[in-house]
């Protein structure tokens, strides 16, 4: 028998346990056909757990989630409880106590799947955004002064220090190399207007560049990268960015690959835990149904065994995607595809056994 991989699971809230079922079938089929065992532990966490319990994420859960080999997560998002409550407790507060510094938005065109972009194929949208995930605007710096007058000030600084940047554009070009695909990497800010910030991010980027010379380098302002994104995609192999910029790049991104239904996304720490989830959300109107399609959750899943080590796993998850793609599923919206939610999973089943 080969390894085994302690795998945290929390399937969160609305249909996020239905997809994360479905995204579990899958990885115990890749698992099976190379040689290795995944072992599950379920943390109920999320907005039902908040609503009963008033805990949204314990210290004791955090620190057995260090010891994990990896997360799954399904979904975080409920409609009775108020926005940025799980957001922050939850899924802002794992990437920073867990050290998440990298947000992985894979951006693929898969054949079968419709985009948006007139007279683009599967050929022109294939690139990665690398976004900077533990600070910018999204550290929590800040405050308001008196609040619900007239006079009111709200102020939300961006975070930017030298360490966490540099790392961030140090995995960017580690894994530029390793995609070794264009070998191209883009860095995406606004150094004309956001001058302090932009300009450590633009020496640093440059300065990580001298070593490693097999790669183009090429700069866009963030306006100028969302043109591009959807004139001209096939431009792009890796993007690097802030927090902000990268969160709002990578929506534009999964629009122009398809969907939500099939994005996903990993938080990553490369010495650490990492965290892999679909990007869609919890879908609440959606829950029980069967109808909301688990293929982002799948994806994501295809993330965590390359990010693990085990590449032949996620290949043969990815080679069972596209397969059903392109010959079964001919539209990724909820109650569209064809198949139950159930039934997508059992169908991506098949293709990794057989494939």
């Amino acid at each position: 028998m080969g390894k085994r991989y302690n795998i945290a699971v929390m399937p969160g809230d609305g249909t996020g346990p239905e997809v994360v079922e479905e995204g579990i079938k899958v990885l115990d089929a890749a698992a099976a056909a190379e040689g290795f065992v995944l072992d599950y532990t379920y943390y109920d966490m999320g907005g039902e757990h908040y609503m009963k319990t008033g805990e949204i994420l314990p210290d004791q859960v955090v620190t057995e989630l260090r010891q994990a080999d990896s997360i799954f997560l399904g979904a975080i998002g409920h409609p009775d409880v108020k926005p940025g409550i799980l957001e922050k407790g939850l899924l802002l507060k794992l990437r920073f106590d867990l050290d998440q510094y990298i947000n992985l938005r894979p951006v693929k065109l898969y054949e079968g799947v419709k985009t948006p972009l007139a007279n683009k194929g599967p050929e022109d949208i294939d690139f990665v955004v690398v976004r900077e995930n533990s600070e910018g605007l999204y550290a929590g710096a800040g405050g308001v002064l008196k609040r619900g007058t007239a006079d009111e000030v709200a102020v939300q600084e961006s975070i930017n220090t030298r360490k966490g940047v540099e790392r961030c554009i140090r995995y960017a070009f580690e894994y530029c190399r390793q995609r070794n695909r264009k070998k191209k990497i883009t860095l995406c800010g606004k150094t004309n207007v956001l001058t302090f910030a932009f300009d450590l991010w633009e020496r640093a980027f440059y300065e990580v560049a001298k070593e490693y010379p097999d790669i183009e380098t090429d700069y866009a302002h963030v306006d100028a990268i969302c043109m591009w994104m959807v004139k001209n995609p096939e431009w792009f192999d890796v993007i690097v960015t802030d927090n902000m910029f990268g969160d709002i790049i990578t929506d534009l991104g999964a629009m122009i690959q398809g969907g939500m239904g099939i994005a996903a996304g990993g938080n990553i720490n490369p010495e650490g835990v990492s965290m892999f989830e679909p990007i869609g959300g919890s879908a609440p109107r959606y829950t029980g149904k069967q109808v909301i399609n688990p293929m982002a959750a799948i994806c994501a899943g295809q993330l965590m065994m390359e990010t693990i080590g085990e590449e032949k796993a996620g290949a043969r998850i990815e080679n069972a995607v596209k397969k059903a793609l392109k010959e079964d599923i001919k539209d990724l919206a909820a109650g569209k595809m064809g198949y139950t939610t159930s039934e997508v999973g059992d169908l991506i089943v098949a293709y990794v056994k057989n494939l």
